[in-house]
């Protein structure tokens, strides 16, 4: 399927609309001013002034109208990492990025998401920036049309299994590598026969360290991989699975929180200490560690405060 956007100015964007109005449909995605389809073509007008064309025809609709825009470039950064391309912000990647480590209650949650070159612009139309710059209710709001247009694998590791492999000694540099090796793997085959030009991490170890934690696992990828901090802002790939990730376990942390009967605050500052030692008191100590990491200081501070006299 092909897709092409054009940029209008104010003046223009109107003429445009009054053409596809007999077509019109209802679509109620994050800044959509008008949708609508014929027979091989999907018209989806923003509010930035940009208007993507979808399906066979894209090209001809496309032409009626104006230029097809350039993606745009590459946010500045003091990324380090891997030398990346120049264009790499316009080429086709699958992105990784987890979230959910530092955080003492819930899981630990990575997405892995394939962005071809031909859906940048409509993945940023879609509202995808740095997640960091995004409200968990934004995220929240846009997570189901991402992954309505990309190829996507969102991965949970629960408390339970978290604990079990901790205690048998996997470090969280292990447990995110081999958590991204098979999102990554997912990804590539939900898209076979196509590939990507490239495979983004958001790094959070060296490349060595890396392929080392996964030493044992029986399909590792290595092609094309690249890694690089503050990846989001390199590539939407991995801005798309960053906001999947941070969803996902919102998601999570709401299941836990009604389980726990108290909203479960992130992080693992003195709040989530205090919020512990009152579901210590109240549901006890198996219950508490069902829902964290317990191998973080917070365990015994809560079992202090609980329990102190």
């Amino acid at each position: 399927m092909s897709n092409q956007v054009i940029v209008l100015t104010e003046k223009e964007m109107p003429e445009v609309l009054r053409f596809y109005e007999s077509n019109k449909i209802t679509r109620n995605a994050p800044g959509v001013i008008f949708a609508a389809k014929i027979a091989d073509t999907s018209i989806t007008a923003y509010r930035s002034g940009k208007v993507l064309f979808q399906g066979v025809g894209a090209d001809r609709e496309a032409a009626r109208w104006g230029t097809v825009s350039t993606a745009a470039k590459t946010k500045s950064s003091i990324a380090k990492g891997d030398v990346l391309p120049d264009n790499f912000a316009s080429l086709s990647v699958i992105g990784s990025d987890e979230t959910g480590t530092g955080d003492f209650f819930g899981p630990i949650t990575v997405a892995a998401c394939y962005v071809s070159s031909e859906k940048i612009e409509l993945v940023r139309e879609l509202g995808v920036k740095d997640s960091k710059q995004l409200t968990d209710a934004y995220m929240q709001q846009i997570a189901y049309d991402l992954k309505q247009v990309v190829p996507h694998c969102v991965l949970t590791l629960d408390n339970a299994k978290y604990n079990e492999i901790q205690s048998q000694g996997w470090s969280q540099g292990k447990i995110k590598a081999v958590l991204h090796n098979q999102a990554i793997q997912q990804v590539l085959e939900q898209m076979k026969p196509a590939t990507p030009e490239y495979i983004l991490i958001d790094q959070f170890a060296e490349r060595q360290i890396y392929y080392k934690h996964l030493k044992n696992e029986a399909t590792i990828i290595q092609d094309k991989v690249l890694f690089s901090t503050k990846a989001e802002n390199l590539h939407v790939s991995v801005a798309t699975a960053s906001i999947l990730a941070r969803v996902a376990y919102l998601e999570q942390m709401d299941q836990l929180s009604a389980l726990a009967g108290v909203t479960l605050p992130k992080g693992a500052g003195p709040k989530v200490d205090q919020i512990a030692c009152q579901i210590l008191r109240r549901k006890g100590e198996p219950f508490l560690h069902s829902i964290t990491k317990v191998h973080f200081a917070n365990t015994q501070k809560a079992l202090k405060l609980a329990y102190k006299k």
